[in-house]
């Protein structure tokens, strides 16, 4: 049963209203007189809601369970675009065009391709009692899968 305004006060008891606090004189100093409605700002610095302080590496493992959910592409597709334009201009002088579908293949292919390395190197991290990835690891899990010069 929901209680009205009217019958939660009790009996008798009317509330009290305070007085309207009078407007400041205004000031001489050639400022524009404050308005009486408007609050006095005040120096101290706005309170925040608490943010939430996570212990260190549950974002870590929050990130890779939703990396790992999703099928979307991690790198933006402009950049891979011009990157791949870019060495393609390095190979052949004449202007390449590339359909947007091979471009998506190709960014779908290089990105699987650093998906498995960073997962290798994680395994050689690990081998090493380590949970940071370095970049030894990474030339391990290469020199392992046998890619030489890329």
């Amino acid at each position: 049963m929901r209680h009205s305004s009217n019958t939660s006060r009790r009996k008798g008891k009317t509330p009290q209203r305070r007085a309207p606090v009078p407007a400041p004189a205004p000031a001489t100093s050639g400022s524009p007189p404050r308005s009486p409605r408007r609050p006095r700002v005040s120096m101290q610095p706005p309170v925040s809601p608490k943010k939430r302080r996570f212990r260190p590496g549950t974002k870590a493992l929050m990130e890779i369970r939703k990396y790992q959910k999703s099928t979307d592409l991690l790198l933006r597709k402009g950049p891979f675009s011009r990157l791949v334009r870019e060495v393609c201009q390095s190979f052949s002088t004449e202007a390449l065009r590339w359909q947007v579908y091979a471009l998506l293949a190709l960014q779908e292919a290089a990105e699987a391709f650093l998906v498995m390395l960073f997962s290798d190197a994680n395994l050689c991290a690990i081998h090493a009692k380590r949970v940071t990835v370095f970049p030894r690891d990474i030339q391990l899990a290469r020199r392992i899968r046998g890619v030489e010069n890329l």
